[in-house]
């Protein structure tokens, strides 16, 4: 299996984030978890669900039932299919010193990439 790389790194002061690939399912999943529910819709709009399947068989992602959620992580997998069985995530994080916290999980660089983006924008504020 190939070994985890940074992406992406950036410093805030005492804190970093980075956006790791990874190929740990187990990793992705307890990340994904953990994802409020602005992750969760940066994560929707970069799935683009809706242009894959019809709209009124897609589960809402404003209710409070786990269906959505588990819609999007069946979805993020199915994407996140690199060659065959080998499965690669893009995962945020958001360390400080030896702490270190899964913000978002994506199967693709360019929305790992714009939720790091925003996140210092944030913090900077």
């Amino acid at each position: 299996m190939p070994k985890q790389e940074t992406f992406f790194e950036e410093k805030l002061g005492d804190k970093t984030v980075e956006v790791l690939k990874s190929y740990d399912q187990t990793y992705a999943r307890e990340v994904f978890t953990n994802m409020d529910d602005a992750a969760l819709k940066h994560l929707w709009a970069a799935l683009k669900p809706e242009e894959i399947y019809e709209a009124e068989n897609l589960p809402s992602l404003g209710d409070s039932n786990e269906e959505a959620e588990a819609f999007l992580w069946d979805e993020l997998l199915e994407q996140a299919r690199e060659d065959g069985t080998l499965l690669s995530f893009f995962i945020v994080n958001e360390r400080d010193g030896r702490h270190s916290e899964g913000l978002y999980v994506s199967p693709d660089w360019p929305s790992a990439e714009n939720y790091a983006r925003k996140l210092i924008e944030r913090r900077q504020r």
